[in-house]
């Protein structure tokens, strides 16, 4: 497959793909006779992976060194530090999802008051006194 081809199977640009293979997110890419690059599955397989984690905000750096793993292979220690790289990104993921719950539960809950507590401002109900303390509230 040629990189016009990749670049929108995922949505990237061909200069996303050429900037992830010069620096190194992704592995090289097989050049044909003419200088083209052909990308293979296996290739395929390192740039979806790569979109991912980076949508998930693994660092450029951190793929970098995820992928320079990769071409070494053949050790336990190798296949241990990629392993711990992917581990470390589903810790901070799972963190980033419990906060983007807690803020969608919140927004949720401000949604469903709305207009109850509109309707006790207006009515001199609610005062600055006796306004309620979010970070207080149930969950």
């Amino acid at each position: 497959m040629n990189i016009k081809k990749a670049a929108a199977m995922f949505d990237l640009s061909t200069d996303t793909l050429r900037y992830y293979e010069r620096v190194g997110v992704i592995p090289p890419v097989h050049r044909n006779n003419s200088g083209y690059r052909e990308y293979t599955t296996n290739d395929l397989n390192w740039i979806y992976l790569a979109k991912h984690l980076r949508l998930a905000g693994l660092s450029v750096e951190s793929l970098i060194e995820f992928a320079q793993l990769a071409q070494v292979r053949g050790t336990q220690n190798v296949e241990t530090a990629q392993k711990q790289i992917l581990t470390e990104q589903l810790e901070e993921l799972d963190k980033k999802l419990a906060e983007m719950q807690e803020v969608r539960a919140l927004l949720l809950y401000k949604i469903d008051t709305y207009d109850d507590h509109i309707a006790k401002f207006k009515a001199g109900e609610m005062t600055p006194d006796t306004i309620e303390k979010l970070w207080e509230r149930k969950k």
